[in-house]
């Protein structure tokens, strides 16, 4: 991907200079690299925003049209002021055809719909997001593809199974590490509760409403207390018969 940018020759030569060009909406810019000698420029921030926010900022080659003259160039270095987070400086190096350049490329993982792994509840726990290939400086790859489709949980997969942009090559060429893995889906139980516990709770409960907890055995011994001593009715006591004297 290719995009556009504007910039001028700058003058500036001291701190205070770059501060007011900043306070103006400006970016400080240098470009070296080649046979040319390095330029001081100054880019207005508004239109290179949009460049700055892409991941592959980085690996991205631009035409930067310096006063009307069109230069082929690709961002080294981005510099950000520590509380704004706003751009403060950026190193831009001219592109020579037929040179080897050295970049991080974005992974961009594809077919997800199609990963067995995943639609059964898997993970896609991502290693590498990004790459460092040696490239060459006219032909520098957008992303690298990793093919989702057909993996099962328990996957890894290494950079030996990853297809590479053309007339790439991997700066780590002594393992073959992992971009990626497919893991199984972690579920968290609850932990069941005790029946000491449970029985703790409903106490607590019981206390709350004001109410005493049955003890298990003693059921029915308040209604006794309270029963003891009444007699029901129809019960009451006949007084005892008088016994007739025996006649002498």
């Amino acid at each position: 991907m290719t995009n556009n940018l504007k910039a001028t020759k700058r003058e500036t030569k001291t701190k205070g200079q770059l501060n007011t060009l900043r306070s103006k909406g400006f970016i400080p810019a240098v470009l070296y690299g080649g046979e040319s000698p390095n330029l001081k420029l100054s880019i207005n921030e508004k239109f290179v925003n949009d460049v700055l926010r892409s991941e592959n900022f980085l690996s991205t080659v631009i035409d930067l049209d310096i006063d009307g003259k069109k230069e082929k160039v690709i961002p080294r270095d981005v510099t950000y002021h520590v509380t704004s987070e706003k751009p403060t400086h950026i190193d831009f190096m001219r592109i020579i055809q037929g040179s080897k350049i050295i970049l991080e490329i974005p992974v961009k993982f594809k077919n997800n719909d199609q990963c067995s792994g995943l639609k059964k509840g898997g993970v896609l726990n991502i290693v590498r997001r990004k790459i460092e290939l040696q490239c060459e400086a006219g032909n520098i790859p957008e992303d690298i593809e990793v093919d989702l489709a057909g993996l099962d949980i328990g996957t890894s997969i290494r950079i030996s199974s990853v297809a590479l942009p053309k007339d790439a090559k991997l700066t780590i060429t002594d393992r073959d590490f992992v971009v990626a893995t497919i893991a199984a889906p972690t579920i968290v139980k609850e932990p069941e509760k005790a029946a000491e516990e449970t029985a703790a709770e409903g106490e607590e409960a019981a206390a709350a409403e004001g109410t005493e907890t049955p003890t298990p055995g003693n059921e029915g011994d308040a209604t006794k207390k309270e029963d003891k001593g009444k007699e029901a009715p129809g019960d009451k006591k006949q007084p005892a018969d008088k016994k007739t004297p025996e006649k002498k």
